[in-house]
C-alpha cells in the first residue's frame, strides 16, 4: 500500500504530556480498578497512541473485531474532556487479549501508530521511570537510541521526535523503562556520555511528570489544540494532495465519470461507508482496520459472513467518518492486492435511489 496520511502539525509538548501521562498511570483497568489479579493481568490491556478524535466506541469497534471484550475505557483530560490518547480494553479471554497485541500492535491510525500492550498492576517501582534525551544527534535512528539504553534495563518505550515539517530530527528523544531504579541508572551512566559517532555530549534526566505542571500544560495544550484554525502547511498540502487525486481518479478511470459511486453516497450521519468486494473466505474484521486505518478516523468494519460456515461470503464494509478520507482510501485501495485477490472498492450505494 505505501501510502499513508501526512502527520499533523500537533503540539510536541502536549503529545509528550500526553504520553507521560498515559505511561505513569498506565496501569488500572477500564472499570478503574488499580490492583489486578494474575488472571485479570492476562486480559487487560493498555492502549497508546491513540488519534486525539477516537472515541471511545471506536476503540471498542476495533478490540471486538479480535475477540469478546468485557469492558473499554478511553481516558479523557477531567478538565478539558480531551482525549489524552490512551485507553484500557479488557477482554473476556486471555486468548483474545493475546491475539489482540499481536494483530493491533503497530496498527497505523491516522497519523498514529498505536502500541497494544498488557496493563501492568499498580506498582511505586513503575512510576516516573520515563527518561528525557537531548542532544542526541540528527542521524540517530530510534533502534540507535535502544541500542544506548538498552543496557540498562528492560525499555518499555522510545521515541525520537522529528519535526513534521522538515522530517528531520529534533534531537530530543524519550526513553521509558520497567522501573525507576533502571531509569536512575541510565541516568548515572549516560548523561554527560558522547555516542559513538558524535562529538557532543547528550544530556539524560527524568521526564516532567504532567501533574506536576498542570496548570502549564491545560495552558499551552489549550492554545495549541486542534479547534485552532491554521494546522500547518502540511495538512493544507494534504486536503490539496485529495482533491488532486480525486480530479485525476475521475478524468482518466476507465470505469466512468463516476467511478466510485460519489454521485449516490449514503451518510446517515454515521459516516461514509465502502463496500469491499473479492475478499479471502478466511478475511477477519481486523484485516479491514488495518487496511483502511492508515488513510483516516475508521468508525466501523463488517465483515459479511456465511451463517452456516462462518466464513466470509467475498464482501464487506467499512464506514470512514470523513468523506475526503474515504476518497483517497477508495482511490488507493481499487484494484489493491490482497491475498493474491484483487479488491474492488467503491462508496456504498443506495438502490433504493437507483432508477
Amino acid at each position: 500500500m505505501g501510502k499513508v496520511r501526512v502527520a499533523e502539525n500537533s503540539s510536541f509538548f502536549a503529545s509528550e504530556m500526553m504520553e507521560n501521562h498515559a505511561n505513569n498511570t498506565g496501569s488500572g483497568s477500564p472499570d478503574g480498578r488499580t490492583g489486578s489479579s494474575t488472571e485479570d493481568s492476562k486480559t487487560n490491556l493498555i492502549v497508546n497512541y491513540l488519534p486525539q478524535t477516537m472515541t471511545q466506541d471506536e476503540i471498542k469497534s476495533l478490540f471486538s473485531s479480535i475477540g469478546e471484550v468485557e469492558s473499554c475505557k478511553l481516558i479523557r483530560d477531567k478538565v478539558t474532556g480531551q482525549s489524552l490518547g490512551y485507553g484500557f480494553v479488557n477482554y473476556v479471554k486471555p486468548q483474545d487479549a493475546e491475539k489482540a497485541i499481536n494483530t493491533l500492535n503497530g496498527l497505523r491510525l491516522q497519523a498514529k501508530t498505536i502500541k497494544v500492550s498488557y496493563a501492568r498492576p499498580s506498582s511505586q517501582a513503575i512510576k516516573d521511570a520515563n527518561l528525557y534525551v537531548s542532544g542526541l544527534p540528527k542521524t540517530m535512528t530510534q533502534a540507535d537510541l535502544e541500542g544506548l539504553f538498552e543496557a540498562h534495563g528492560r525499555i518499555i518505550t522510545s521515541r525520537i521526535l522529528f519535526d513534521p515539517v522538515t522530517g528531520q530530527s529534533r534531537g530530543v528523544g524519550f526513553v521509558r523503562f520497567d522501573q525507576r531504579v533502571e531509569a536512575e541508572r541510565a541516568i548515572t551512566e549516560l548523561n554527560g556520555h558522547i555516542p559513538k559517532g558524535a562529538t557532543d555530549p547528550i544530556t539524560v534526566k527524568f521526564a516532567n511528570n504532567p501533574s506536576q505542571n498542570h496548570a502549564k500544560a491545560l495552558q499551552q495544550a489549550a492554545y495549541l489544540a486542534p479547534a485552532r484554525r491554521y494546522l500547518g502547511p502540511m495538512l493544507h498540502q494534504t486536503a490539496r494532495f485529495r482533491q488532486a487525486l480525486l480530479s485525476n481518479y475521475l478524468r482518466y478511470s476507465p470505469m466512468g465519470a463516476d467511478p466510485m459511486g460519489v454521485g449516490n453516497i449514503p451518510n446517515g450521519g454515521t459516516g461514509f461507508c465502502i463496500f469491499v468486494y473479492n475478499l479471502a473466505p478466511d478475511t477477519e474484521d481486523s484485516v479491514l482496520w488495518q487496511l483502511f486505518g492508515p488513510f483516516g478516523a475508521v468508525t466501523n468494519v463488517k465483515v459479511i459472513r456465511d451463517f452456516q460456515t462462518n466464513k466470509c461470503k467475498g464482501f464487506g464494509f467499512v464506514t470512514m467518518a470523513h468523506y475526503d478520507e474515504a476518497v483517497v482510501a477508495i482511490a488507493q485501495l481499487n484494484g489493491y492486492c490482497l491475498g493474491g485477490r484483487v479488491l474492488q472498492v467503491s462508496f456504498k450505494t443506495n438502490k433504493a435511489h437507483k432508477n
